[in-house]
């Protein structure tokens, strides 16, 4: 079972990024979906998750409007297109998937949740800076 992310780098203010990441040893269609990110020191959160059977798609306060998750069955991948990158968006980008996703308030923001989660990638770097 993996979880083989791609697509980090450099980026300028502005700018845009896709990210992916390819499932092997299971369907990526049987799970719900997540893309997390995580800055030194700062505990990991929640970016954006898609829902297995319900097709629900949720996106932190932070990166709704500008970050798109998706999945692509036939490919066993799913993806981040995320644009009108700023510099706080600089993070370690983790992929995952897991029983369920949603969203909970924290310090009045909405972040996403994964529950049950069932297997992580490795984390791709993404920076952002001019």
């Amino acid at each position: 079972v993996q979880l083989v992310p791609s697509g980090g780098g450099l980026a300028q203010p502005g700018g845009s990024l896709r990210l992916s990441c390819t499932a092997s040893g299971f369907s990526l269609d049987d799970y719900a979906i997540g893309w997390f990110r995580q800055v030194p020191g700062k505990e990991r959160e929640g970016v954006s998750c898609l829902g297995a059977s319900d097709g629900m798609i949720y996106y932190a306060d932070s990166v709704n409007g500008r970050f798109t998750i998706s999945r692509d069955g036939a490919e066993n991948t799913m993806y981040l297109q995320m644009s009108s990158l700023k510099p706080e968006d600089t993070a370690v980008y983790y992929c995952a998937a897991s029983t369920s996703c949603g969203y909970t308030y924290y310090g009045g923001a909405r972040i996403v949740m994964g529950y049950g989660m069932y297997h992580w990638g490795k984390g791709t770097l993404v920076t952002v800076a001019s």
